[in-house]
């Protein structure tokens, strides 16, 4: 496509980018949402999140998430792009951590959105120590990941 098409429709390659980022992570998201949503124990939930994780590495929705993460710290239109993107993945964490919280009780003194917080912050590391080889150098980051799954199968065990 010729450089003037993409200003033209887009204004900049970093804009043609974030749409297009925009376009699939509208679509991972709602996907996400479905499984969030779904009449399944939390921990199968979680389990599924952990497939998703390798499916949208290989895509390579991930790396340019993580790259236009890494622009946005000096590129403030591309920080708030992302911010808004990411915006509905923390918003989705949000929801399911306040089903845990009335289903399980708190984690001591931590917030539904505390919680939220961290799973989406840890979910974003484990992404960009995954991309950076990692895991290849013997850190567990994907054992690690469903391993927390199996710390929330024993808490749905004992609730009920």
């Amino acid at each position: 496509m010729p450089l003037s098409q993409i200003h033209y429709h887009f204004g900049s390659k970093e804009a043609l980018v974030l749409a297009l980022l925009d376009y699939q992570n509208r679509q991972l998201l709602e996907r996400q949402r479905a499984t969030f949503t779904a009449d399944l124990p939390l921990w199968k939930r979680w389990e599924k999140a952990c497939d998703y994780l390798d499916e949208d590495l290989a895509s390579g929705y991930v790396r340019v998430l993580q790259e236009m993460m890494a622009a946005g710290w000096s590129n403030p239109d591309i920080a708030a792009a992302v911010r808004n993107l990411l915006g509905g993945w923390y918003a989705l964490l949000g929801t399911v951590a306040r089903e845990a919280t009335v289903r399980f009780g708190g984690l001591g003194p931590l917030r539904s959105d505390d919680v939220a917080c961290l799973v989406g912050n840890a979910f974003l590391g484990c992404e960009a120590m995954l991309l950076l080889g990692f895991e290849e150098q013997g850190m567990p980051i994907r054992r690690a990941l469903r391993r927390f799954g199996t710390l929330i199968r024993r808490m749905e065990e004992g609730a009920r």
